[in-house]
C-alpha cells in the first residue's frame, strides 16, 4: 500500500514537474466574445528560450518539430525543439564580409519556399538570399535571390511572405544600416515594398510607407497588409492586389494610436491564420484581428516584441520578444 502511495505521488510530482517546465510571461486579454474560438481560457504565453540579444523571425519547420528563429545583432540563426531547447543552427545568417561592422546585421525574417529551401531577409548584406543547403544539413552559403532595385542596392530586407505561386513579397525599412536613415551607404531615397518573381524580376509596390516591417496576406492572397513601425505613423495598412499586381484601395487596417493599450509604438511582424485572423505584434504585444481589422484580443508582453509564426494547424503561436522566445498554445 505504501509503495502504491510512493508511485502514484512520484506520478503527480512528475506530472506538476512537466506542466512547469516553462516559465510563463504576460497575460491574455479578451477584447470580444469571437477571441475565444482562437485562444483558450487556459493558455499562456511559455519561456521556451532566452538569452538573446533582439530575437526575430519566427519559422516553424512542421517536418522537423523545429522553430528557427534570427538573433539577428550576433548574426545567428537558433533552432529550438523539445527535446533539446535551442541549439546555434546557422552562423553567419545575414552579414558574409571580413570587414567588420556594427549595427543590426544578421538575419530577419526566415520562411521556406515551394521547394523547402530556406529563404533568409539578410540585413548585413542587404539582400534577399536562399540557403544553398538542406534543412537538415545547414551551412552559411547563399544564393542572392534578390539583392537591388534599378541598380541600387536595398536597404536592409526585413520580413517577407510568398504567395502560393511562389512570388516573394518583401519590405525593406532601413534597420540594418549601421545608422539607418543617416547611413551613407543608403543607394534607395525610400523605404519600399516589393515583389519578386519567380524569373527574379524585381517590382517596386510602393515607396509611400515611412518603415515598413511585418508582411502579410489575407488567406484568399487579394489583400496585402503591412505593418509600419513608425511610432509617428503606428498603422497596419491593407493593400488589395490588381491582376497586375499592382496595390490599389489602400487604407488603414489598424490605428495603433486607437488600440485599448498605455503602450505606444509601431507594428512590426504579423502572421494570418486560415481564418483570416491577423496576429500582429505591436505596442504592448500581439494584437489579434479579424479579417476585417476589428480587435479581437492581446496577448500581454511586457517589453518589446518583434514577430510570431503559426504552425500548420494554427493551434501553436510562436513570439519572438527581444530576448525570449515565447510559445503560445492556444487551443488543444
Amino acid at each position: 500500500m505504501v509503495r502504491t502511495l510512493l508511485v502514484v505521488a512520484a506520478c503527480f510530482l512528475l506530472a506538476c514537474n512537466q506542466n512547469l517546465k516553462y516559465k510563463t510571461i504576460g497575460s491574455i486579454e479578451r477584447l470580444d466574445p469571437a477571441f475565444d474560438s482562437i485562444i483558450s481560457k487556459d493558455a499562456n504565453a511559455e519561456i521556451i528560450a532566452e538569452g538573446f540579444d533582439w530575437s526575430e523571425g519566427p519559422l516553424w519547420i512542421e517536418r522537423k518539430n523545429m522553430l528557427l528563429f534570427s538573433d539577428i545583432p550576433p548574426n545567428t540563426i537558433y533552432k529550438w525543439t523539445e527535446e533539446k531547447g535551442k541549439e546555434i543552427y546557422l552562423k553567419p545568417s545575414g552579414y558574409t564580409s571580413n570587414v567588420p561592422r556594427g549595427g543590426e546585421v544578421g538575419s530577419n525574417g526566415l520562411l521556406l519556399n515551394r521547394n523547402g529551401e530556406l529563404v533568409l531577409c539578410q540585413h548585413g548584406d542587404r539582400r534577399i538570399a536562399m540557403m544553398m543547403a538542406s534543412i537538415d544539413t545547414p551551412h552559411a552559403a547563399y544564393k542572392t535571390i534578390a539583392g537591388y532595385y534599378q541598380d541600387k542596392k536595398f536597404n536592409s530586407p526585413n520580413d517577407a511572405v510568398f504567395r502560393s505561386n511562389g512570388d516573394l513579397f518583401f519590405t525593406d525599412p532601413p534597420y540594418g544600416l549601421e545608422k539607418n536613415m543617416d547611413d551613407s551607404s543608403k543607394e534607395l531615397a525610400f523605404q519600399g515594398i516589393y515583389k519578386v518573381d519567380a524569373s527574379g524580376n524585381v517590382k517596386l509596390l510602393t515607396d509611400t510607407i515611412t518603415r515598413p516591417n511585418g508582411i502579410t496576406f489575407l488567406p484568399d492572397e487579394k489583400t496585402l497588409l503591412i505593418g509600419n513601425s513608425d511610432g509617428d505613423k503606428p498603422f497596419i495598412y491593407a493593400f488589395d492586389l490588381d491582376a497586375n499586381d499592382s496595390l490599389t484601395n489602400p487604407r488603414i487596417f489598424c490605428n495603433g494610436a486607437a488600440l485599448p493599450t498605455k503602450e505606444k509604438g509601431g507594428f512590426d511582424g504579423m502572421k494570418a491564420d486560415k481564418n483570416g485572423n491577423v496576429f500582429a505584434s505591436g505596442p504592448g504585444g500581439i494584437w489579434i484581428f479579424n479579417k476585417d481589422g476589428k480587435v479581437l484580443g492581446e496577448i500581454k508582453i511586457p517589453g518589446r516584441n518583434s514577430n510570431c509564426a503559426l504552425t500548420p494547424d494554427d493551434k501553436t503561436l510562436f513570439i519572438t520578444a527581444d530576448m525570449y522566445v515565447l510559445r503560445v498554445k492556444m487551443r488543444e
